[in-house]
């Protein structure tokens, strides 16, 4: 089971920072992966990290912006968003899929949350 947090109102420019927590005891072995599906739109990659987060991987129009890390101890993934624009308003869901590597097509995963709403003001 994944649980999202951290969604809500921010002003352009500002940040969010997302937590995805993992329940379960193979967390560790897990990819992971941010999409997000905007109104109207179809569902997008975000990002991705490995299951050690030694590698991570972003979509072109979130990098120098967006973090994906994770802390196995935790369970948990995080999504630290700066520098947020209002075409980053969207529903942000968490991924897992129970192979490690990284994978951008949602296909690739297995399980998914229920979903944050991050809304940017202009």
């Amino acid at each position: 089971q994944l649980v999202e947090s951290g969604g809500g109102l921010v002003q352009a420019g500002g940040s969010l920072r997302l937590s995805c927590a993992a329940s379960g005891r193979t967390f560790s072995s897990y990819g992971m992966g941010w999409f997000r599906q905007a109104p109207g739109k179809e569902r997008e990659f975000v990002a991705a990290v490995n299951w050690s987060g030694g590698s991570t991987y972003y979509a072109d129009s979130m990098k120098g912006r967006f973090t994906i890390s994770r802390d196995n101890a935790k369970n948990t993934v995080y999504l630290q968003m700066n520098s947020l624009k209002p075409e980053d308003t969207a529903v942000y869901y968490c991924a897992a899929r129970s192979k490690g590597g990284l994978r951008i097509n949602s296909f690739d995963y297995n399980y998914w949350g229920q979903g944050t709403l991050v809304t940017v003001s202009s």
